[in-house]
């Protein structure tokens, strides 16, 4: 059974005084059922996740009580990516036929400040100051940067596409394009990433209607096919969010499992893509990722990123929104703000921001703590 994507909605990302998370999820799926001419009557289940705006089920106090099934997910950054892949399987089997996918959130300012007893970890390992994700993910960025010799100038880069691709997304939270100068001189947070390096928590939603793929235009003229959709924890030896210990050797990412199966489960390659939404919460990890993902090899996004190849008019566009680091990151939603993007891509309704020559595949990747990855490979 073949599944597609025929209903989008968000609601922009950023912060909301007058909404409540759950309030965000909620204008989200309405837009998304609305895109498709349908409504919540229409849907026979629901799955949606959120860390702290509130129980994702409980959002049909706000749509209705319909008696769907509707389940919470909770799998960190990867939330989105994960309720998706549970949809998926659920139009994929035969059980149901359309359903609603959603995300939200509404977290405080300031970095996440998790308890390391909710992740299995003693208290030492806060008291290391890892707990702080922002000197996590510098720490691995420094080892990545001497193993493969990238350098100071390509996050800057990284960080100054994202700000400019934001400046031309209207639904973005930071919708001002920042010169390189701006970005070098910003103050440090933990070397060698600074302010304008690393996203932010924030607040938003977002939605999708998924359903069977023969049955896709009776809600719309432009279905997106969801191909394969992918979720794989660490493995032992790769260093991850929230890792206690390095083994004596290094495994592969739970990035490069997940990206691996999706490929051949959709029956392409690398080189296959068009469009793709790499999971950027601050510049080395897009850098990382880009070649995790499998789309170049490590230390050649270098010579990849001077070139331009991940800009809007480049082989291969990389987060055309401007990512996490322009819309910030309400756990919740940023792995669907992914696809939502990726399915305007392919639509060829992305506005200023529309990739060039009508792309026919596209790629999303989210990826959290404790070593989540999810993909998802989208086709028209």
């Amino acid at each position: 059974m073949d599944v597609a994507i025929v209903g989008l909605g968000l609601h922009p990302f950023g912060r909301s005084p007058s909404l409540s998370g759950l309030e965000q999820g909620a204008v989200a799926a309405r837009a998304a059922m609305a895109d498709a001419g349908t409504d919540f009557k229409a849907m026979q289940f629901a799955f949606g996740g959120s860390q702290d705006g509130g129980n994702a089920d409980s959002m049909v106090n706000l749509l209705g009580l319909t008696g769907l099934q509707f389940t919470n997910i909770w799998n960190g950054c990867a939330t989105g990516g994960s309720s998706l892949n549970a949809a998926y399987s659920a139009i994929k089997s035969g059980q149901y036929d359309i359903g609603l996918v959603t995300g939200f959130d509404k977290h405080p300012r300031g970095a996440f400040n998790p308890k390391p007893s909710e992740w299995g970890l003693d208290d030492w390992y806060g008291e290391t100051g890892l707990m702080l994700t922002t000197q996590f993910f510098a720490m691995k960025l420094q080892r990545y940067m001497h193993d493969y010799n990238i350098s100071r100038e390509t996050l800057v880069s990284v960080a100054e596409k994202a700000f400019r691709n934001g400046s031309i997304t209207p639904t973005a939270w930071r919708q001002t394009a920042l010169s390189r100068e701006e970005i070098e001189q910003a103050p440090m947070v933990s070397e060698p990433l600074n302010k304008y390096m690393f996203c932010s928590p924030a607040e938003g939603g977002c939605a999708l209607v998924i359903c069977r793929a023969d049955i896709a235009h009776n809600y719309t003229s432009k279905p997106i096919y969801l191909k394969t959709a992918v979720v794989r924890s660490r493995n032992y030896g790769s260093f991850e969010v929230f890792a206690p210990s390095q083994a004596p050797f290094v495994a592969d990412s739970p990035t490069v499992t997940a990206s691996r199966t999706a490929f051949e489960l959709a029956g392409i390659g690398p080189e296959d893509v068009d469009v793709a939404q790499l999971q950027d919460t601050e510049v080395g990890a897009e850098i990382m990722h880009m070649a995790e993902n499998g789309f170049c090899a490590h230390g050649d996004q270098e010579k990849w990123i001077a070139e331009g190849r991940t800009e809007i008019t480049g082989a291969l566009p990389v987060n055309t929104d401007g990512g996490c680091l322009a819309n910030g990151e309400p756990v919740g939603a940023s792995g669907l703000r992914q696809v939502y993007e990726i399915c305007h891509q392919l639509r060829g309704s992305a506005g200023a921001r529309q990739v060039p020559n009508s792309p026919k595949v596209g790629y999303t990747h989210v990826y959290g703590a404790p070593g989540i990855s999810g993909v998802n490979i989208l086709a028209v």
